[in-house]
């Protein structure tokens, strides 16, 4: 598994760049792992280090739509830069550009005119819109995302971060009932950084600002040395809050101010993300979590000691089994013997979704590993979706493999179109949707549409690599011996006799979705409210225990119900075994419906069409996941119990 990570690794490396060169789309060091790349900044005499603001995109809770920056008539500078972006930032929205802030190195400046502009009436509708809406504005500065610092009222508590800072905001003149739209056009900076009194070079560890709103005043004509009367440095006059608000009205003329500070700060520069990625309802994540753990591990260790000695009993008993009369009395599981390993209907079909299955595990699993050990920090924004698509990529060919090697089982001759059908079918549905979320997107003028470009890319990264690797995976597995059945199966089918009411098959699938979904759904709310609340989700660790514990309940709970339903004479495991755990992702989506009627205060129409677009995708994804991880169960339960015993 080491050497295959490596080459993964090397694999990986080598997909990046030819995604760079192809396409012109940025994704090199697409793994960081925190602490190797910090950059020093000098103060030498009178002149600072300059330092690069830069602009990303604007983002809003409310409408899960992002905008670029320049897409409001905000000041902008004499030439606008993009920086390059990796596939997952496209992805994600991010347009990042240079801004006209200019800062120097530990050098404060106070009350410095960016620009002035006069909306007209499309202008002040756009920003009165983006306000109303509750867009915050993102900017970066050494690789850090700035923040608002909103400190709580209990003592004693740390200080929670917002990402960005709002537009604008709403809000009423004394007397008025009148609701007016109020822009924050003045923005209080504090850069912190950590020194080294040896060098006296400067690291930056903190990007934060507090925005205000405020009407700026001077005398005479506007030209470029005028001096402001609400925030003139010369008289130490600085804006501190925001009594005289600015307000967004067609034809008004609004000046945008900022102020420098620094502050020297003992976080060292490999802990600079430590105060980004505090969640602040921690105590209760973590009991949350602990409490989940302990009651899936409990009931799990009560189901494997049941089976156990059910098993064991039930394998005494039919081998000690001496005469013919007692051999024809046997009932429960042993009496299907012949039928149980009879090949499904839609058979193909089900090959086509274990190998898809196997195809996320491997994604999923080599993913956390990355994540656990600090490969995939939050500071390389997008290099957890890029590493996540190239290893689904790359990982196609175990999905070949699998789907064969079932095929040549189920006494299938014709691997090259099951191996079609595994690279197709999926992805296939996958892009169906998202494509049709693009469009929306893109009718809503968004840069969360995904560019012709990098959907280019994604469709060579599919058919010219992942195809391919599927049919390899699929060659390899067919030229494999058939897995041979541990007993025959008859030429004609058994009557499955009449089940009682709780075998119902519609009934079982749905009660074996529940455990599964019990296991992860504390940790889905923290991953929800990251994804639709713009949060950090940075505890990989604490994931990646859920995540095993999510395979052993699947796993558990569908070889529990297989064995019910042997032991009930029914012989038609396959589908069932598939559909029991994956069932969990029905209550997955479920639950995605109750968080979006309960958390989320999205309006639009377009933008819940894409939120249940989206959590439709990771259903689909996570039913073929836990599907697959019970099937493999049952399908290694069902052999080891019928070659357990003597079959006459």
């Amino acid at each position: 598994m080491e050497y295959r990570s490596r080459s993964i690794h090397k694999s990986t490396s080598i997909m990046i760049s030819a995604i760079l060169f192809l396409f012109l789309i940025h994704t090199s060091h697409c793994f960081y792992l925190p602490g190797v790349a910090p950059e020093d900044f000098q103060k030498v005499a009178f002149s600072g280090d300059p330092l690069k603001v830069k602009v990303n995109k604007l983002t809003s809770i409310k409408t899960q739509l992002p905008y670029s920056y320049y897409s409001l008539p905000f000041c902008p500078p004499k030439k606008i830069v993009d920086s390059a972006e990796n596939l997952g930032e496209v992805l994600r929205g991010d347009r990042i550009e240079n801004s006209p802030y200019v800062f120097k190195m530990r050098e404060p400046q106070m009350c410095s005119v960016l620009c002035r502009i006069t909306l007209d009436a499309k202008a002040a509708k756009q920003f009165q819109e983006k306000i109303d809406d509750e867009y915050r504005v993102n900017m970066i500065l050494d690789n850090l995302p700035l923040v608002v610092p909103i400190r709580r009222l209990d003592q004693g508590s740390p200080t929670v971060y917002q990402l960005g800072y709002h537009v604008g905001l709403k809000g009423q003149y004394t007397g008025s009932k009148e609701e007016k739209f109020f822009i924050h056009n003045h923005l209080a900076f504090t850069v912190k950084y950590h020194r080294d009194p040896q060098t006296d070079s400067a690291r930056i560890v903190g990007f934060e600002v507090k925005p205000y709103s405020i009407k700026h005043e001077y005398e005479g004509k506007w030209s470029e040395n005028t001096r402001l009367t609400t925030c003139d440095p010369h008289t130490k006059h600085t804006v501190v809050n925001s009594n005289t608000p600015q307000e967004v009205e067609a034809n008004k003329e609004i000046i945008f101010t900022y102020d420098v500070e620094y502050q020297e700060s003992d976080v060292k520069w490999a802990s600079r993300w430590d105060a980004y990625l505090l969640m602040s309802d921690d105590q209760i994540h973590w009991f949350s979590i602990v409490n989940s753990l302990m009651i899936v591990l409990f009931l799990s260790g009560m189901v494997a000691m049941i089976m156990l000695r059910t098993l064991y009993r039930d394998i005494s008993k039919y081998n000690e089994l001496e005469t013919q009369e007692e051999a024809q009395e046997e009932t429960g599981w042993k009496l299907v013997h012949g039928d149980v390993f009879r090949p499904p209907s839609n058979s193909d079909l089900l090959c086509v979704y274990v190998g898809t299955g196997i195809q996320f595990l491997g994604m999923v699993l080599v993913t956390m590993i990355f994540a656990v050990f600090g490969f995939l920090s939050p500071s390389n924004r997008g290099g957890l979706m890029t590493a996540m698509l190239l290893l689904w990529v790359f990982m196609g060919i175990f999905a070949g493999y699998a789907s064969s090697r079932l095929y040549k089982m189920f006494k299938g001759t014709e691997w090259k179109k099951i191996s079609l059908k595994t690279a197709c079918l999926f992805p296939g549905i996958v892009f169906a949707i998202f494509f049709v979320l693009n469009a929306l997107i893109w009718g809503q003028k968004s840069s969360g549409a995904v560019p012709f470009g990098t959907m280019f890319a994604l469709v060579v990264m599919w058919f010219g690599i992942s195809v391919p690797l599927v049919f390899v995976g699929g060659y390899i597995g067919f030229k494999k011996p058939a897995i041979e059945d541990p007993v025959k199966t008859n030429k004609i089918p058994r009557q499955i006799p009449e089940q009682a009411w709780y075998m119902n098959p519609i009934f079982s699938i749905l009660i074996g979705g529940i455990l599964p979904f019990g296991a992860v759904f504390i940790e889905l709310f923290f991953i929800l409210t990251s994804i639709w609340l713009n949060q950090f989700y940075y505890i990989f660790g604490f994931l990646f225990l859920v995540f095993i514990i999510l395979l052993i309940t699947c796993a558990e709970i569908t070889i529990v119900l297989c064995y019910f339903q042997l032991c009930s004479e029914d012989y038609l495991w396959w589908w069932r075994s598939y559909l029991t755990s994956g069932s969990s992702a029905l209550y997955l989506f479920l639950y995605a419906t109750f968080y979006f009627f309960t958390k989320l205060e999205i309006t639009k129409l377009v933008s819940g069409m894409l939120y249940f677009g989206y959590m439709l995708i990771a259903s689909y994804a996570f039913f073929v996941l836990t599907g697959t991880i019970g099937f493999y169960a049952c399908f290694w339960f069902t052999r080891l119990i019928y070659s357990s015993v003597k079959i006459d």
